[in-house]
């Protein structure tokens, strides 16, 4: 049996949190496409068949026309027909108080009121989206909401995996190659015991056996990985809790080939019985020459 196609119509008021929305998706592993004619659904839903590779797909609309909204509703129906296809409408709204207020804070003109009153666009506007809007499957009122929580509202209705919406990525790198950018949290180890320094094992890296049983055969470093550990274990679901899709642990030490390696490896196989967990080493390849070591 073919495998059943996810289709998020996302809509609503100019304003709303559709911004917010679509980034929701798109962490949630949606092909999001914005404003794409109805006419060409179609031939899209027929791509993404033969692809094979999505399956999870969130469509941005944000024309004010009723004809076109009419045209997608029309549109929706017949790719359904099949059962091949999930199809839901999402309808962000806000009161016009919230929506005044927004508009002002980031001194943005209506879309349907250029060059007249802000307040005359959002009624007409509204006007515009009420039946769609009576259509929809969810409707989410944005006006009490911040950002996080309308990404945790979308998070909670359409993320299918639930266990696999969160992932850690533990990185090795070598601090005279700079910090990797991208990091949340930095740990510096180079106040352990360096292989480099032993010739058996100066040009091997903590991924091969004798380097990582140096590494971890030091008290230093049996007290600081506990501890650590305990750190990671305290403080990981409170990165959850704020809406975090990602959390990159970056373990360095002088050249990135020895200590970090090993500490990378063996956090990531710890933490990797609680959550996904991805495993890389930035500077394990290289070999720069250097007269401190640190």
């Amino acid at each position: 049996m073919e495998k059943q196609l996810k289709l998020v119509v996302v809509t609503g008021m100019s304003g709303a949190g559709k911004t917010v929305a679509v980034q929701s998706f798109e962490d949630l592993g949606y092909f999001c496409i914005d404003n794409m004619p109805p006419s060409l659904l179609p031939k899209f839903w027929e791509l993404v068949r033969e692809s094979g590779k999505i399956d999870k797909v969130a469509l941005v609309i944000d024309l004010r026309s009723r004809a076109f909204y009419d045209e997608i509703i029309e549109m929706l129906c017949n790719l359904g027909s099949d059962g091949l296809i999930d199809a839901k409408i999402l309808f962000l709204d806000a009161s016009d108080e919230e929506l005044v207020a927004r508009y002002k804070e980031t001194r943005r003109s209506h879309p349907l009121a250029m060059e007249g009153r802000l307040m005359d666009g959002i009624r007409l506007e509204r006007d515009l989206l009420k039946d769609i809007r009576l259509k929809a499957q969810l409707v989410v009122d944005t006006s009490k909401l911040t950002p996080r929580q309308l990404r945790e509202e979308i998070f909670h209705n359409f993320d299918t995996s639930k266990s696999t919406s969160f992932h850690i990525e533990v990185l090795s790198f070598g601090f005279k190659y700079g910090l990797p950018i991208d990091a949340d949290i930095v740990m510096d180890v180079r106040f352990l015991p360096n292989p480099y320094y032993i010739a058996d094992l100066k040009n091997k890296t903590g991924l091969e056996q004798p380097v990582y049983d140096y590494v971890m055969d030091s008290d230093k470093t049996t007290i600081f990985y506990q501890q650590f550990m305990t750190l990671l274990r305290n403080i990981i679901p409170g990165y959850k809790k704020e809406g975090k899709t990602s959390l990159t642990i970056a373990i360095g030490c002088t050249g990135g080939q020895h200590r970090s390696v090993a500490l990378a490896e063996r956090i990531g196989r710890a933490l990797d019985e609680e959550y996904p967990v991805r495993i890389s080493h930035r500077d394990v390849t290289k070999r720069k020459e250097t007269t401190n070591r640190s």
